[in-house]
């Protein structure tokens, strides 16, 4: 089974819970899962990290959320070689936004993708508009996601 790093990008807590569920739920799995919230960390514990799971919410008017622009401006500045990594993205964002929605999951996807990370699967986006329960939708997605590691 994997080990798998859950990045957390979040302002009100929903894609903190996201990721507290999915953790829940693929544990039990067999795999290991790691929760981290924060960018500065998060940014160090890249090196020797295998699979890692985005799953961050959208900000303002298509803002990274403040806990993960450490992160962001860690890997921006220092552009390390991610060619060893595999990734996902969950992206929350409310569609009434149209041109930012999901805008974090997407930056983040491309910056990942930029430094040679490979993603698996396809980003999943979630709109609050629609989906009022952001869980439900990751951890069907997330069973799915971890077939394909």
């Amino acid at each position: 089974m994997a080990e798998i790093l859950i990045l957390v990008g979040t302002e009100s807590g929903n894609a903190a819970m996201v990721a507290d569920c999915l953790k829940d739920e693929l544990a039990p799995l067999g795999h290991e899962v790691r929760v981290l919230e924060d960018g500065r960390e998060a940014a160090e514990r890249l090196t020797g990290t295998g699979i890692v799971l985005i799953c961050t919410s959208t900000h303002g008017s298509g803002e990274l959320p403040d806990n993960i622009i450490p992160l962001h401006e860690a890997l921006s500045g220092a552009r390390p070689d991610l060619s060893g990594l595999r990734y996902g993205v969950i992206a929350l964002g409310d569609q009434t936004y149209r041109d930012t929605f999901c805008n974090a999951g997407r930056t983040l996807d491309a910056l990942f993708a930029e430094l040679g990370a490979q993603r698996v699967g396809e980003r999943l986006e979630i709109d609050a508009c629609t989906q009022p329960l952001p869980d439900e939708e990751a951890l069907a997605w997330a069973k799915d996601w971890v077939t394909l590691l």
